[in-house]
């Protein structure tokens, strides 16, 4: 739930088991290594450390901030894809001049709106709009350098050939402002900006 995700509650987060086994496990790695969950359901009688773990507990204000989002969750999601199509209607115009590509939603698929992209021609159009962006006070970003090509990627992880397709979309995507709370005034000033950086 950091702060580029929809609901947000700076660097908490939520783990799903669907494993009744793991259950028990994961509750000691959460309470930093400790049976604590069991001492407090009256299984042992004191609680010790068992296992390895951290202090992944949110605090009291942070999870009472992220359970009001929660509770409004549908509406923020809601307000995000409104924001979603305003840029998306807005880029349809670039995009038939072949100057960007917007996101591709399959038909008959559902998406939450957490980020709106675009794929420019090459990795110097990107820097080059990036920094035109940061020029005008807007905060584009670039999204991440793919896992297969990370230091721990390189050193964990395996491909199967080259990734030249994901290689080459990575070099080329470049995040917009998308908040809850963007404005129209916002979003038409990034569309402006973008739009003032492909005409220079």
């Amino acid at each position: 739930f950091h702060e580029t995700k929809n609901i947000v509650s700076g660097e908490s987060g939520a783990l799903l088991i669907n494993d009744e086994r793991f259950i028990e496990r994961a509750g000691v790695i959460w309470e930093k290594g400790t049976n604590r969950l069991s001492f407090f359901q009256g299984k042992v009688d004191k609680y010790t450390w068992t296992d390895v773990g951290s202090s992944f507990l949110p605090s009291e204000i942070t999870a009472a901030f992220l359970f009001a989002q929660m509770e409004q969750a549908r509406e923020i999601t809601d307000a995000r894809l409104k924001i979603w199509y305003r840029y998306h209607e807005l880029f349809a115009e670039l995009e038939q001049q072949g100057i960007v590509r917007r996101p591709i939603v399959p038909p008959n698929r559902m998406h939450n709106a957490h980020i709106y992209y675009l794929l420019v021609e090459s990795f110097e159009v990107r820097r080059g709009l990036l920094d035109y962006l940061e020029s005008q006070g807007i905060g584009g970003v670039f999204h991440y350098v793919p896992l297969h090509s990370s230091p721990a990627g390189r050193k964990f992880g395996r491909t199967h050939g080259l990734l030249a397709k994901t290689d080459n979309i990575s070099s080329r995507i470049l995040r917009l402002p998308l908040w809850v709370n963007l404005s129209e005034d916002e979003i038409v000033r990034v569309f402006e900006a973008v739009k003032a950086f492909f005409k220079r």
